[in-house]
């Protein structure tokens, strides 16, 4: 099968990667709106899906969940918001554990970060094969993947050299427990139901 012009044309053409800092610049100049929905992955400016309400319900009783169970200051709960991973990403999971302290003046980075969880309704493929590359790259040291339209919950533990060496699937039913936070534990059933 051949390969179409406009993937061949971009191969081709170098084509500027943004840093944190330029894209930040952009957003202070006003050409990225509070409402735009756009991350940086490795440079790119990258539009994100829109939220529907299966995915905004996940989010929120996960949300709920977390911030139940690790309410004695273990952790902190950020809901769709950036970690800054580098010089030129900064994407927003739905779901970041982050260790307790203070972010007012400056975003948490890969070193803040216990737990990544990202929801995915249409997003899927994008989340699998270019974010957990990114998480692992970086030393997120746990990401969950919930894959919505099937209803699978996939752990992913272990970063080295750019992968997840531990990948685990538990059944619907199970409690999963954050490896790196105590008196959590949550059932993808338990959330759906």
């Amino acid at each position: 099968m051949p390969i179409p012009i406009e993937v061949r044309e971009r191969a081709a053409m170098p084509y500027h990667r943004w840093s944190v800092v330029e894209y930040h610049r952009i957003a202070e100049s006003g050409l990225l709106g509070e409402n735009d929905r756009v991350e940086l992955i490795e440079g790119e400016m990258i539009d994100m899906a829109p939220i529907g309400s299966r995915h905004a319900f996940i989010v929120n009783r996960l949300s709920q969940a977390f911030s139940v169970g690790g309410t004695k200051g273990q952790y902190l709960v950020s809901t769709q918001n950036p970690v800054c991973l580098g010089d030129r990403s900064e994407p927003q999971p739905d779901i970041a554990l982050l260790k307790s302290g203070n972010y007012m003046d400056a975003l948490p980075m890969a070193s803040d970060v216990l737990l990544i969880v990202e929801v995915s309704d249409t997003t899927l493929e994008y989340d699998r094969e270019v974010k957990l590359g990114l998480y692992a790259r970086h030393g997120i040291p746990e990401v969950w993947l919930i894959d919505v339209n099937a209803g699978e919950l996939t752990v992913y533990r272990e970063p080295a050299e750019g992968q997840y060496r531990l990948i685990r699937k538990p059944m619907s039913a199970e409690a999963v427990s954050p490896q790196m936070v105590s008196g959590v534990a949550i059932s993808l059933a338990g959330i759906l139901a």
